[in-house]
């Protein structure tokens, strides 16, 4: 299960700078890519070489497509095929789970919670000192699923979450305790959110964010298959840090508000020329199930 932790584990955060503004690494925009043109399309492999256009669209050079393909598929986030003399690559069963709920996250949940109803989660672990490993894992999947360090081994997450597939993927039942509760009139949630949660940090990103994006709004130029990749890469990596806190412990102008107006109208604008250009420039071929035995 680590492959996929690493898939999590990705710094939303590690981007270069380019006169563009900041660019995204290219595994954040492989995964923008597989879950926006191939994940609902059925089992495809898409040719390599369509990759590296599509790629190339973005910023990204063929070397680090390459490399960073060949990374995913040590990783057990992709599977490759060969016909004839050309490399094709598909999404494998982990990765199509972890980009099914990257999409919920992007375009279902809403980056403000308005409807939060008081209830808390509590996660709370002990493990051996020598599992450090298991606890950057846990840690990034709790970070992952909106929790903050309440305490060292308490970790806390507003609304009712279910954290079961954590603990059982990661082997943990034995080492944790689980807790859904409301606060005590006596505990300041503000000052408990501030103190679990890096409010100025979250709120810079949505800021910048909107701030690099708004120039985009209304405009027809540019490439819409690289804009939309690179829109969707960089918001996904915020609000994989965001923990959804609820909206009336958090100051009234939260930038997220504007910043999600931003994303979603130019992720409209160019949803459908994105998808045209995707449909002319991929090479894909189905996966063909195993011959049955006779």
């Amino acid at each position: 299960m680590n492959d996929v932790n690493e898939l999590k584990d990705e710094d939303p955060r590690a981007l270069t700078d380019t006169p563009g503004g900041p660019q995204p690494r290219p595994q954040s925009l492989l995964l923008a890519f597989f879950g926006g043109y191939v994940l609902d399309e059925g089992p495809l492999y898409v040719y390599s070489g369509s990759i590296i256009d599509v790629l190339a669209r973005a910023g990204v050079g063929e070397q680090a497509v390459r490399s960073t393909l060949t990374r995913m598929v040590n990783r057990g986030l992709l599977q490759r095929q060969r016909q004839g003399r050309r490399m094709y690559f598909g999404l494998t069963a982990e990765a199509t789970h972890v980009l099914q709920d990257g999409g919920n996250r992007l375009w279902e949940d809403s980056a403000v919670n308005e409807d939060w109803d008081g209830i808390w989660t509590l996660f709370g672990f002990s493990l051996p000192e020598s599992w450090q490993r298991q606890r950057h894992d846990l840690r990034s999947r709790l970070t992952w699923s909106g929790f903050g360090p309440l305490y060292s081994g308490l970790w806390i997450a507003p609304g009712d979450v279910d954290v079961s597939g954590i603990v059982s993927e990661l082997g943990l039942a034995a080492h944790v305790k689980i807790f859904h509760a409301r606060a005590d009139v006596a505990t300041d949630i503000d000052v408990m959110i501030r103190e679990a949660w890096d409010l100025e940090s979250i709120a810079a990103r949505y800021a910048c964010f909107d701030k690099r994006w708004t120039p985009h709004l209304g405009t027809c130029s540019g490439d819409p298959i690289g804009t939309r990749l690179r829109l969707v890469s960089e918001w996904l990596g915020i609000i994989r840090t965001d923990p959804r806190l609820p909206a009336l412990h958090l100051p009234p102008d939260w930038p997220a508000r504007a910043a999600q107006r931003t994303f979603r109208d130019i992720a409209d604008r160019t949803e459908a020329p994105a998808r045209r250009m995707a449909a002319e420039l991929l090479q894909t071929v189905s996966v063909q199930p195993p011959e049955s035995s006779p």
